[in-house]
């Protein structure tokens, strides 16, 4: 399971020694049976990958790529991952076993990691990471230490399962939410919150609070959907959007622009604005439920079932002062 000793020392390498008295207890509490009606399943899953040699990690391949491991049978690791599913992030390819996610997460991966500030030595909060897919990317391109939250157990015991077959990395996901966080710790590089904000009842808590997480001068990498449009607008789904539940505001590029500007950022600047294919999110063996192309409008795949926009995501950068 989780090792809360280099998780801590890593932690008060950057400055954060009080997270370990302030949040021991909560994640204990999160990695334990009462948590979620499957876990001790889950549990067992990881209890019994097979034991073996760590090998260096291909961070920076378009599938996380770890190398085979000696008296590894690929199909019995097969149908232990597949135990996890559903996968929503990756690719990654364990052991010669390719895991195929719902997410091609490495396209959204290329299209914005040359247009953000390099993450050469630098301290990352990834919130919402999922299994720490993206995390371990800019782990690749030389980021110091990488902090990962998610309240979705299960995506951090496949982290973890992933990481069994690694050698350790300043890489870390954690089953938080962001406002369980120490506030104004002040101590990232760069914070990234993508495929969160939509999710937010106040998209302004939500910026403030990822504001307080930045030293001063750090970037703050900013992905969620918009809506199409030239005005200041927002707009609230009555039930859902493209059948996702609790999604609370889609803006248009300008208000989400003006959201951000008024949280306090400044240097704001869109990266990257793209429609979402169904080749990039779809329905796979790790994940057999129910995709994007189930959302669409059979009629009109430029409207969701519900009739609003299709999915289109804008990516934005902006610094704390």
């Amino acid at each position: 399971m989780l090792d809360y000793e280099v998780l801590f020392d890593d932690l008060a390498g950057i400055g954060l020694e009080s997270w370990r008295d302030r949040l021991s207890g909560t994640l204990r509490g999160r990695f334990s049976s009462s948590t979620h009606g499957d876990f001790e399943g889950w549990l067992t899953v990881l209890r019994g990958l097979p034991a073996g040699k760590q090998c260096p990690a291909d961070l920076n391949a378009q599938a996380v790529t770890i190398p085979g491991v000696e008296d590894v049978s690929r199909s019995d690791l097969r149908d232990s991952l597949m135990s996890l599913s559903p996968w929503r992030k990756g690719p990654f390819d364990v052991c010669g076993v390719t895991i195929d996610s719902e997410w091609r997460s490495d396209l959204k991966w290329d299209r914005i990691r040359h247009s953000i500030e390099p993450l050469d030595d630098r301290t990352v909060l990834d919130v919402g990471c999922g299994n720490g897919y993206y995390a371990l990317r800019m782990r690749g391109v030389g980021a110091k230490l990488v902090i990962g939250i998610d309240p979705t157990l299960l995506y951090v015991l496949q982290f973890l399962a992933i990481c069994h077959f690694m050698q350790p990395e300043p890489v870390h996901v954690l089953p938080l939410r962001l406002h369980e966080l120490p506030q104004e710790s002040n101590a990232f590089d760069t914070a990234f919150s993508m495929g969160v904000l939509y999710h937010q009842r106040s998209p302004k808590i939500h910026l403030e609070q990822l504001r307080s997480a930045l030293r001063p001068g750090g970037e703050l990498v900013l992905e969620t959907l918009i809506l199409p449009g030239t005005v200041a607008a927002a707009r609230t789904p009555e039930n859902r959007y493209a059948r996702m539940r609790n999604v609370w505001q889609l803006p248009t590029q300008r208000m989400l622009e003006t959201w951000v500007a008024t949280a306090g950022f400044e240097s704001v600047r869109t990266i990257d604005v793209t429609e979402t294919s169904v080749e990039e999110q779809r329905s796979t063996d790790w994940m057999p439920f129910e995709s994007l192309a189930e959302a669409l409008d059979p009629a009109d795949p430029g409207l969701t079932i519900e009739g609003w926009p299709a999915p289109r995501r804008a990516c934005l950068t902006c610094n704390k002062p």
